[in-house]
C-alpha cells in the first residue's frame, strides 16, 4: 500500500522556502497557503518555487496597485515599484483621458490607470503573443489589446490624441541581463529586459514616434534606472517633449515624463 506524504505545515514551508534562499519565507509560505486547492497542490507549488521560478508565475498572480493582476508563465512580472508610474500617470491624465500602454506585458499599468479612471479609453500593446494572452484577461472589457512592435499595431486614428503614453519599455543594458536575478533571467522573456548596448535603444524607438501620438499637452511616461536617468531624460528630450525625471525613494523608482507643448 502506498504511503502519503504528510500535507505540508506552515513551519515546514518555511524552513523549505528559506533553503531555497527566498528572502521573505514566512510571507510566501502564506500565499502559497491561501492559493493552493489541496495539499498535492501546495506541494507542486513549493516544488516549482524551490526550482527558481518567480512566485508570481507559480501562483499565477500579483498584487499591483491594489489589483489582483493574472501573470502567465513566462510573462514579464509588473513589479511594485511600476506602482509609482501609474501614480504620476494619474496624476496627469484627465476623466476621459485617451491611455496607451506600449510593452504592456500582463497590461497591469493600463489596468491599473483604467480603474483609477473608468471614463479613460484604454489601447495597449506588446510584442509577445503569450503577454498578449494575458493582457486581453487583465484588461477584459476596459480596452483593447494588440499584438505588435510598439506603435505599428494600433490605431491609426490615435495619431495626435493620446493624453497618456504609459512606455515601460525594457531598459536593462544587454551586458547587464546576465547580472539580473535568476528568476527574471531565465523565466521572464528577454524581450521585456534587453534595452541594448546601454539600455536605451527601445526607448529611443519610441521617442522617435512620440510626439506624432501625443496629444498637445499629452506626456509620456517612462521607468529608467537612478544611473540612467540624466540620458534616459535627454533622449526625451531629443523627441521635442519637455522632459523631468521623478523620483520614490520609497519605492526605489524613477520615471521620465516627457509633454508635448501645447
Amino acid at each position: 500500500m502506498q504511503e502519503h506524504a504528510p500535507p505540508l505545515t506552515f513551519p515546514a514551508l518555511v524552513t523549505a522556502l528559506r533553503a531555497a534562499g527566498c528572502v521573505f519565507a514566512e510571507d510566501e509560505a502564506e500565499l502559497l497557503l491561501a492559493s493552493a486547492a489541496d495539499p498535492a497542490g501546495l506541494a507542486a507549488m513549493l516544488e516549482r518555487r524551490a526550482a527558481g521560478l518567480p512566485l508570481e508565475h507559480v501562483v499565477g498572480w500579483a498584487e499591483f496597485c491594489g489589483l489582483r493582476i493574472e501573470v502567465d508563465p513566462g510573462v514579464f512580472v509588473p513589479r511594485r515599484r511600476t506602482e509609482f508610474l501609474v501614480r504620476q500617470a494619474v496624476a496627469l491624465a484627465s476623466g476621459r483621458a485617451v491611455v496607451v500602454d506600449l510593452c504592456c506585458g500582463t497590461g497591469a499599468l493600463g489596468r491599473a490607470l483604467a480603474s483609477s479612471l473608468p471614463e479613460a479609453e484604454l489601447h495597449a500593446a506588446d510584442v509577445e503573443p503569450a503577454a498578449v494572452r494575458c493582457a486581453r484577461r487583465n484588461v477584459g472589457g476596459r480596452g483593447t489589446v494588440y499584438e505588435g512592435d510598439l506603435f505599428t499595431p494600433l490605431p491609426r486614428s490615435l495619431r495626435g490624441r493620446v493624453d497618456v503614453l504609459l512606455a515601460n519599455v525594457p531598459y536593462v543594458p544587454t551586458e547587464d541581463v546576465e547580472l539580473l536575478p535568476a528568476e527574471a533571467r531565465i523565466h521572464e522573456p528577454r524581450v521585456a529586459l534587453d534595452g541594448g548596448g546601454d539600455g536605451l535603444d527601445v526607448l529611443r524607438r519610441v521617442v522617435a514616434e512620440a510626439d506624432d501620438w501625443l496629444a498637445p499637452g499629452g506626456s509620456l511616461l517612462v521607468e529608467t534606472s537612478e544611473r540612467q536617468a540624466a540620458r534616459a531624460r535627454e533622449t526625451v528630450g531629443s523627441g521635442g517633449l519637455t522632459a523631468r525625471v521623478v523620483v520614490s525613494e520609497e519605492l526605489y523608482a524613477t520615471v521620465v515624463i516627457g509633454t508635448r507643448p501645447r
